[in-house]
């Protein structure tokens, strides 16, 4: 059930409270008299309609990084509907706004940077974050290159694209992590002018090495931008290799940084997050609207953010989540992040012990790729594609994608492949429940078989390969 009817009784609980606020009001007749009938059968028929969905709330669903949001956040959400605040000016979201900041400055504490001077606030999503900070980068670099990896989400070359920015993608190497020697190039020609680094990248969950980045900057004066849309709060998890670990201790050192909520900080679509480390960015966004600004000295959200009118929904869900699981080390978000991780890891050591399938990438995060082994890299695209649709028949949800040669060719098994092809179409689990790590082992099984029912439609028994079931 994604909602019992207790929750639903707190939502309602909830509303009563709510309404107290406005008891000194008069009486109105609803705005929208329709019967409850209608109401009802209209609904009935939209819950019939999302039926048609992939089930994004279920460990069966090990596909794209899609996680339920906490139940607290979903009550708070609807709860924030019924006022409908909009974070843009504060006439608009007064309480919302600063719940806003609240949650915010927590998220910036997380990183490392002080609570009470950065700049940041709340976006509909990671793709408007980014092209905030890549904007702001661009007029205090202006004319100057930006920079990301070959594996950084398209979403930069596009951004880039859109506010006219010079843009040039920096080689990833065999783990799918920036190439340090040919952004040492780049940083030669004198133009860069900032630096994407991704932290969990969207295809293979791979961390950019931010350490040996900053390290740069002190000879080539560049600033630094990272991009953890997906892995920004693995900040908080004890588990993960060295690699890993020392590019997060180093977040307090950027210039600014962007998170999803709405990934691994279980808000609903969308909460993105955008913050710079200088409070002085936000003189760039100065603008006047005196018809939008009259009620408050105080600083309005909208007077720091390219969009404008927002759902404070989604500064009242995020800021409730956080009250109910606090950010830190050890609690009890950080140990579901923990447990998705070693999902992660059980998942990859079952894979790399299995003849059917070539896991080319220890995981760093949460994020596992491997192709169905076979003699061509035509033939192992072929078979994904196959194992994804017979897979999701017995109702385990994977991922593709399609990824270079150069990721696989590093293992003994993928190097033996006919690459008669660049690039390899592969399965791709983010297994970013913690309920993933639960259900392995079922996961497990139904892979396993949805493999066997594939490879021996294609002449290859199953039975040949070796399994670690």
């Amino acid at each position: 059930m994604i909602l019992d009817t207790e929750t639903l009784g707190i939502l309602s609980r909830a509303i009563e409270k709510l309404a107290e606020g406005f008891e000194q009001l008069p009486a109105l007749a609803p705005a929208h008299p329709s019967a409850a009938a209608d109401l009802e059968r209209v609904l009935l028929e939209v819950a019939g309609r999302m039926q048609d969905n992939y089930p994004y709330m279920h460990p069966y669903y090990a596909g794209q990084m899609l996680k339920p949001p906490h139940p607290v956040a979903r009550l708070a959400y609807s709860l924030a509907l019924f006022i409908n605040p909009n974070n843009h000016a504060l006439d608009g979201g007064i309480a919302s706004s600063a719940m806003e900041k609240e949650a915010v400055a927590e998220i910036a504490a997380m990183f490392g940077f002080p609570a009470d001077h950065h700049l940041g606030h709340l976006t509909s999503g990671g793709t408007m974050a980014n092209l905030e900070a890549l904007w702001v980068a661009s007029r205090l670099q202006p004319g100057k290159l930006i920079v990301a990896s070959s594996q950084a989400h398209y979403t930069h070359s596009r951004i880039t694209s859109v506010l006219g920015i010079p843009y040039a993608a920096v080689d990833a190497d065999a783990l799918g992590r920036m190439d340090l020697a040919h952004l040492r190039l780049l940083l030669q020609q004198g133009n860069v002018g900032t630096v994407v680094v991704t932290l969990g990248t969207t295809s293979t969950g791979s961390v950019d090495p931010l350490p040996e980045i900053l390290a740069l900057r002190e000879d080539y004066n560049f600033r630094v931008h990272v991009d953890s849309a997906y892995g920004g709060y693995f900040k908080l998890v004890d588990n993960l290799d060295d690699h890993a670990a020392r590019a997060y201790a180093m977040t307090s050192q950027v210039d600014s940084i962007v998170v999803d909520p709405h990934k691994h900080g279980l808000q609903p679509y969308g909460c993105g997050c955008v913050i710079f480390k200088d409070p002085a960015c936000g003189a760039l966004y100065k603008h006047d609207s005196p018809y939008t600004y009259f009620s408050s000295s105080q600083l309005h959200l909208g007077e720091i953010s390219l969009e404008c009118s927002r759902a404070g929904a989604s500064a009242v869900a995020l800021w409730a989540t956080q009250r109910l699981l606090p950010l830190v080390p050890g609690g009890e978000f950080a140990r579901g992040l923990s447990e998705a991780r070693q999902a992660g890891m059980e998942f990859y050591e079952k894979l790399r012990a299995d003849g059917r399938f070539i896991a080319p990438l220890r995981p760093e995060l949460d994020i596992v790729v491997y192709a169905v082994r076979a003699e061509t890299a035509s033939r192992a695209s072929a078979l994904a594609r196959e194992v994804f649709e017979e897979a999701a028949a017995q109702n385990l949800h994977l991922a593709l994608a399609t990824l270079p040669a150069a990721l696989f060719r590093q293992v003994a098994v993928g190097a033996d492949l006919d690459w008669d092809q660049e690039n390899i179409t592969c399965l791709r689990s983010c297994l970013m429940k913690p309920e993933h790590h639960t259900y392995m082992n079922e996961i497990w099984e139904i892979l396993g078989c949805a493999t066997d029912n594939c490879l021996g439609r294609s002449g290859a028994s199953g039975s040949t390969f070796l399994r670690a079931l």
